[in-house]
Protein backbone atom coordinates (compact mmCIF):
# COMPACT_ATOMS: atom_id res chain seq x y z
CA UNK A 1 0.00 0.00 0.00
CA UNK A 2 1.34 3.41 -0.94
CA UNK A 3 1.93 6.05 1.69
CA UNK A 4 -0.59 8.91 1.70
CA UNK A 5 0.40 11.54 -0.84
CA UNK A 6 2.75 9.19 -2.71
CA UNK A 7 2.28 8.00 -6.27
CA UNK A 8 2.13 4.22 -6.60
CA UNK A 9 3.92 2.75 -9.61
CA UNK A 10 4.61 -0.91 -10.43
CA UNK A 11 8.26 -1.39 -11.29
CA UNK A 12 9.67 -4.29 -13.27
CA UNK A 13 13.31 -4.68 -12.31
CA UNK A 14 16.13 -7.12 -12.98
CA UNK A 15 16.50 -9.57 -10.04
CA UNK A 16 20.25 -8.92 -9.77
CA UNK A 17 19.63 -5.16 -9.56
CA UNK A 18 16.90 -5.74 -6.94
CA UNK A 19 19.34 -7.80 -4.86
CA UNK A 20 21.90 -5.00 -4.89
CA UNK A 21 19.23 -2.44 -3.99
CA UNK A 22 18.20 -4.61 -1.03
CA UNK A 23 21.79 -4.75 0.21
CA UNK A 24 22.29 -1.01 -0.23
CA UNK A 25 18.99 -0.24 1.51
CA UNK A 26 19.87 -2.51 4.44
CA UNK A 27 23.25 -0.78 4.81
CA UNK A 28 21.50 2.61 4.85
CA UNK A 29 18.71 1.37 7.19
CA UNK A 30 16.06 2.17 4.57
CA UNK A 31 13.37 0.22 2.78
CA UNK A 32 14.11 -0.63 -0.85
CA UNK A 33 11.41 1.83 -1.89
CA UNK A 34 13.01 4.63 0.15
CA UNK A 35 16.42 3.71 -1.26
CA UNK A 36 15.14 3.89 -4.85
CA UNK A 37 13.55 7.26 -4.15
CA UNK A 38 16.81 8.50 -2.58
CA UNK A 39 18.84 7.30 -5.57
CA UNK A 40 16.43 8.92 -8.04
CA UNK A 41 16.63 12.26 -6.19
CA UNK A 42 20.42 11.98 -6.09
CA UNK A 43 20.56 11.29 -9.85
CA UNK A 44 18.27 14.24 -10.60
CA UNK A 45 20.36 16.53 -8.39
CA UNK A 46 23.48 15.56 -10.38
CA UNK A 47 21.61 16.78 -13.47
CA UNK A 48 20.75 20.05 -11.77
CA UNK A 49 17.11 19.19 -11.06
CA UNK A 50 15.84 19.89 -7.56
CA UNK A 51 12.63 18.11 -6.58
CA UNK A 52 10.47 19.97 -4.09
CA UNK A 53 7.80 17.91 -2.31
CA UNK A 54 4.29 18.90 -3.42
CA UNK A 55 3.24 19.67 0.19
CA UNK A 56 6.08 22.22 0.45
CA UNK A 57 4.98 23.81 -2.83
CA UNK A 58 1.40 24.18 -1.54
CA UNK A 59 2.58 26.00 1.62
CA UNK A 60 4.03 28.85 -0.45
CA UNK A 61 0.76 29.64 -2.21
Amino acid sequence: MASPGKKSYPLRIDPALWEQLQRLAANDLRSVNAEIEFLLREALARRGIRVTPIAAQDDGE
